[in-house]
């Protein structure tokens, strides 16, 4: 909308700031964008998420909205007459929800432990994990080009900002995502092509660089 101030508080490698990122992209919309250092968060990030003091945050005309999945609902719903990322449809939206609910729960905590876990035999219960939710998501996904089908919508967006992390999730634990969820690597690279996506998305290498030195400071090699 014209007129509109819209500023989000972000950190490259964040898979939640990328959905930001991503929906922001898809609607159009001008930003200004605040990389935050987390390791020094700054007053503005304080003030506008003091509950949880984390990104992403978006400030929409100076009021602030937290979380990421609320944060691209907002914009959903706020920006509705471009490119609609929720189906109109209450089930499906429902639906949709749910999934993205899934990959929040799920996705991100098995990759966590991938990477930070230092025992042998924890990894390797977190890299099967990791696997079985990816084929779950894979029968969800089943032959529709998107989550959403014809169209990219908000499960794709809750998703495939983790696409980034595979390279670093494989290369700390020692395997590979791919020959066993085929169908949903696929998916990512096709919406890789959407260049929303693919400017939206951090670079899986320096992710990768950045892990390690994060593992190395916290004498977690």
């Amino acid at each position: 909308m014209a007129g509109d101030k819209v500023v989000l508080l972000d950190s490259y490698i964040s898979m939640f700031g990328m959905r930001v990122r991503v929906a922001l992209a898809e609607k159009g919309i001008e930003h200004e964008h605040k990389e935050e250092n987390l390791a020094n968060k700054s007053q503005l990030l304080l003030e506008m998420n003091p509950i949880h003091k984390k990104i992403p945050v978006l400030i929409h005309n100076g009021r602030p909205i937290c979380e990421s999945l609320i944060i691209v609902q907002y914009i959903d719903e706020v920006w509705h007459d471009k490119n609609p990322l929720l189906p109109s449809d209450p089930y499906q939206r429902a639906q949709a929800r749910f999934w993205a609910d899934f990959i929040d729960k799920k996705v991100y905590i098995a990759g966590r432990q991938i990477i930070w876990t230092t025992k042998v035999e924890d990894q390797e219960a977190a890299k099967k994990e990791f696997i079985e939710i990816l084929k779950i998501l894979e029968g969800e996904l089943g032959n529709k080009p998107y989550f959403g089908g014809e169209n990219f919508g908000f499960v794709d967006v809750a998703l495939i900002t983790f696409y980034s992390w595979f390279y670093a999730y494989e290369t700390c634990g020692n395997f590979k995502i791919e020959p066993e969820c085929p169908k949903l690597v696929e998916w990512a690279k096709r919406c890789m092509q959407r260049e929303s996506v693919s400017k939206s998305l951090a670079d899986p290498h320096k992710i990768y660089d950045i892990v390690m030195s994060m593992k190395k400071k916290f004498g977690n090699e």
